[in-house]
């Protein structure tokens, strides 16, 4: 047996509203569901991006409860075409790119942050080929 994908990952952050922002109108991300207070769902392709409030899952009763604090990572694969387009955009709504890195085989991607401070990064396909 094999997995096929992460279907889902999370982040965790207090301030959804802001969450809400980044990424529905600054990364263009289909919002799917809001729960006020609790969480946000986004729809990246196949997947799903989760965006809870570690005070509201912490005390969870009817799911296991899950949090976290400090900078998470993810990463959101474009197409090679698409990098500098996003790159630019991202500089243009003033988001700081932290860093660039030249990956083997000449990938590319780049980091930056959220505004509860997590780490994203948008990559080049064929890094992990």
């Amino acid at each position: 047996m094999q997995f096929s994908q992460i279907k889902e990952t999370c982040l965790y952050t207090t301030d959804l509203n802001a969450a809400r922002d980044f990424y529905a109108d600054v990364l263009e991300l289909p919002l799917i569901h809001d729960y006020e207070g609790r969480h946000l769902f986004f729809r990246i392709g196949t997947s799903v991006l989760l965006i809870f409030n570690p005070e509201a899952t912490r005390l969870e009763d009817n799911l296991p409860p899950h949090f976290a604090s400090g900078k998470q990572h993810i990463a959101f694969e474009c197409q090679t075409d698409d990098y500098q387009a996003w790159k630019d955009r991202l500089i243009a709504a003033g988001i700081i790119i932290t860093h660039e890195q030249d990956w083997p085989g000449g990938r590319l991607s780049f980091y930056f942050e959220d505004p509860a401070g997590n780490v994203l990064e948008v990559i080049q396909p064929g890094v992990w080929e």
